[in-house]
């Protein structure tokens, strides 16, 4: 059983999300509002280690800031891997001017950068508008979690 444990975008509550359920299975323990696995997730500095350090599954997080211009050109992009990726990949987004003291903690200097989390280890890291090294930086960890063969 694949679970993970998110944050409720509604009510804030965390709770483990089993990602092998149906969506309409997937619902907050507190508010019942339901986990969409389709699209990427807001995480802060505080649930960073719950969220993504705790992770059985790869997360791929987005440090991002709304000014920044090729923030918004990666956008499209994150979308599309959560949605297509739902259940293999966790994809997050974290708010850069939000997150100082993270930021810090991990050493990163500039948005948009993306970086690859496994078993809570960061395996990749993308600076800047790099698509095609942020697409092979998630088929990396669908192959390093389901290997064929």
């Amino acid at each position: 059983m694949k679970t993970v444990t998110l944050r409720c975008i509604f009510c804030l509550e965390p709770n483990p999300v089993n990602l092998n359920e149906g969506c309409d299975e997937r619902l907050c323990t507190k508010c019942s509002k339901p986990f969409l696995m389709d699209r990427p997730f807001r995480i802060n500095q505080e649930d960073f280690k719950m969220t993504v350090l705790d992770s059985k599954l790869p997360v791929l997080v987005d440090f991002y800031a709304d000014w920044c211009g090729p923030c918004k050109m990666v956008n499209p992009i994150i979308d599309d891997i959560a949605r297509l990726r739902q259940g293999e990949l966790i994809v997050g987004k974290i708010d850069a001017d939000r997150a100082q003291d993270l930021m810090l903690e991990i050493e990163v200097t500039s948005v948009p950068t993306l970086i690859l989390f496994m078993n809570g280890i960061e395996v990749s890291r993308s600076v800047g508008l790099e698509p095609q090294k942020i697409k092979e930086m998630a088929e990396s960890a669908i192959e390093k979690e389901f290997p064929h063969g």
